[in-house]
């Protein structure tokens, strides 16, 4: 295709850091999501367990993130198509909310079991 721009790292890289910002300013919901994940890894700091451990608690945080990114373009998408009330825009929406419910859920297993495991 002769239309499709020539990759560019930076570019990219930059295309990525408007996204950041734009989703901060925006997302109260990532926001909260941030500010949880920062308690904890302060918590983490000072938590009775081996560095790895930290490293795989704080980590598995970033899922929820990435998920409720991924969730918040689903979300603008959707609302691009159309702002009329839709069964499919609706699905689609819930269907986002159902992955980062699902990256949650994860998370919680992941932190039961590193924690199970160093303090049994």
């Amino acid at each position: 295709m002769h239309n499709k721009p020539q990759f560019s790292l930076l570019k990219n890289v930059g295309y990525a850091l408007a996204g950041m910002r734009f989703t901060i300013a925006h997302e109260k919901s990532f926001r909260t999501q941030m500010l949880v994940i920062a308690v904890l890894a302060v918590g983490l700091f000072f938590a009775p367990i081996s560095a790895i451990s930290k490293w795989i608690l704080f980590a598995s945080t970033w899922l929820v993130l990435i998920a409720e990114a991924f969730n918040s373009a689903i979300e603008r998408v959707v609302d691009l198509v159309t702002q009329e009330h839709h069964p499919l825009a609706k699905e689609a929406k819930d269907i986002g909310a159902f992955g980062v419910l699902l990256a949650f859920c994860l998370t919680v297993l992941i932190w039961g079991i590193v924690l199970y495991k160093e303090l049994a």
